[in-house]
């Protein structure tokens, strides 16, 4: 009885990992289209700029 305890506390703990580490991925691919999302505005910007003082 015992051992099935530890054996189903061992297995909820690497559930709780796991699911952990996909959150973590998933904030970092968030991340990383936020950061595209971001530079492609600034060199949108920066273009921008440049056009209205070349007039």
């Amino acid at each position: 009885m015992q051992n099935r305890i530890i054996k189903l506390g061992m297995f909820a703990m690497l559930l709780s990992l796991v699911t952990g580490c996909e959150l973590v991925g998933d904030i970092f691919e968030a991340g990383m289209a936020v950061g595209i999302f971001i530079v492609i505005a600034v060199i949108v910007l920066i273009v921008w700029l440049i056009s209205k003082f070349r007039r």
